[in-house]
């Protein structure tokens, strides 16, 4: 599924460096950047809009006012200098707040973010479509490599890095085992130890407290166990010690 977005501020770098973060992601169409949220209320009121990346402090407008005194079906992205809106900002239910300069990394999150929740807004709208399973971008080796959420057997932490393990094969990725588990969903996807994060439908196997996936045995952390073991049960009726 195609993403369709606009970005609104009135600082040509700012717009710079997101239409250069967003070029790097083929499910994304920018329809167009935008000085103000006036300039843009005609492509808004088409109403083929999905996300729109939105700066706060503007000459014409301030961003926030904006989403205020509008009404919208679309997901709203921050993009500012200033820290302390953070708080306002997602009262007022924005999908994510970015602090300038933008790196790269982060942005990714954010995509990632955006993706699920247009993939499963549209799921409910019209039913299961293949084509638009819920996935994740991860930058491999300086290429962002698109993987389906429901091919993940598990995550192992290596240091600085990860390795993505799933049914094709492994991933070696430069991002943090918190960072990785905090963007895939918490219905299907838990972490068990300090250096594993597991997808719970691909269990096998519980043992002690070991669970084993795809041959594989994965030890759940002393800190783990209670939260673990309570939601793997409770996800799989059928499964026993």
């Amino acid at each position: 599924m195609i993403i369709k977005c606009i970005i609104i501020d009135d600082e040509p770098l700012a717009i710079k460096v997101i239409e250069s973060h967003l070029a790097s992601f083929k499910n994304i169409e920018l329809l167009g950047a935008f000085n103000n949220p006036l300039e843009a209320l005609e492509i808004i009121e088409q109403g083929q809009l999905d996300a729109m990346f939105l700066d706060i402090n503007m000459s014409e407008m301030n961003g926030l006012d904006f989403i205020k005194n509008s009404r919208h079906d679309y997901q709203i992205i921050i993009t500012t200098a200033y820290r302390e809106y953070a708080v306002e900002s997602f009262e007022l239910d924005v999908l994510d707040y970015l602090v300038k300069p933008i790196p790269f990394n982060r942005f990714l999150k954010t995509i990632n973010k955006l993706s699920q929740v247009i993939n499963q807004n549209q799921s409910k709208k019209d039913g299961y479509d293949g084509n638009k399973e819920p996935f994740i971008f991860l930058k491999v080796d300086k290429k962002l490599v698109k993987i389906l959420l429901k091919d993940i057997l598990y995550i192992e932490s290596l240091k600085d890095y990860i390795k993505v393990i799933t049914q094709q094969g492994s991933y070696l990725v430069h991002k943090s085992l918190t960072g990785i588990t905090e963007e895939l969903p918490n219905s299907n996807f838990i972490r068990v130890h300090r250096s594993y994060t597991i997808a719970i439908d691909k269990i096998q196997a519980v043992e002690g407290n070991q669970v084993e996936i795809n041959s594989k045995k994965i030890p759940i952390g002393r800190n783990y166990v209670k939260h673990v073991k309570d939601t793997i049960f409770s996800n799989n009726k059928n499964l026993h010690t």
